[in-house]
């Protein structure tokens, strides 16, 4: 992990209707290509820069390893649709599926370099709805957007 290095959890809010196609390829290569998936991934500037295509479309924060930790156990799936377990981050190295959130946390390794696993963590839509509008960015009173460690409370409602 290189200094000021984090991994950022992005999640898709709203459809692609009326939606450039400049846009559509880019939540393709963010593996976001439904409405209510989530994916991790780190913040180098070309990923910050997709994000930013995306951002009425998508929402985006630091996600802690708590958060994380709870995404693999309850939403984590591989080839097949099979849940994740104990027993399969024993098979590829690590102690628990605690000790692999760490690593992903850290960023020692990313989703798709895990063999057999589904880089896209697919949720419900938030439990008591949004908040706010979908239409409007965070800083501006609505859901799209950054939204910072925030994402963390997003994405629990969503589990």
């Amino acid at each position: 992990m290189e200094k000021g290095q984090k991994c950022l959890a992005a999640v898709r809010i709203r459809g692609t209707v009326n939606v450039r196609k400049e846009v559509e390829n880019t939540l393709r290569m963010l593996n976001l290509q439904r409405n209510c998936h989530a994916t991790l991934i780190d913040d180098r500037p070309s990923f910050l820069g997709m994000l930013r295509k995306a951002q009425n479309i998508i929402t985006w924060g630091e996600v802690s390893k708590e958060t994380i930790s709870i995404l693999l156990k309850k939403r984590g799936r591989t080839v097949g649709d099979k849940p994740l377990t104990d027993d399969y981050a024993r098979k590829i190295g690590y102690r628990s599926l605690d000790d692999l959130a760490d690593a992903i946390y850290n960023l020692k390794v990313t989703l798709k370099d895990l063999p057999r696993v589904k880089p896209v963590f697919r949720l419900h839509p938030p439990r008591k709805g949004f908040k706010r509008s979908i239409k409007k960015s965070y800083r501006a009173g609505g859901e799209a957007g950054y939204r910072g460690g925030d994402i963390n409370d997003l994405i629990r409602r969503m589990v």
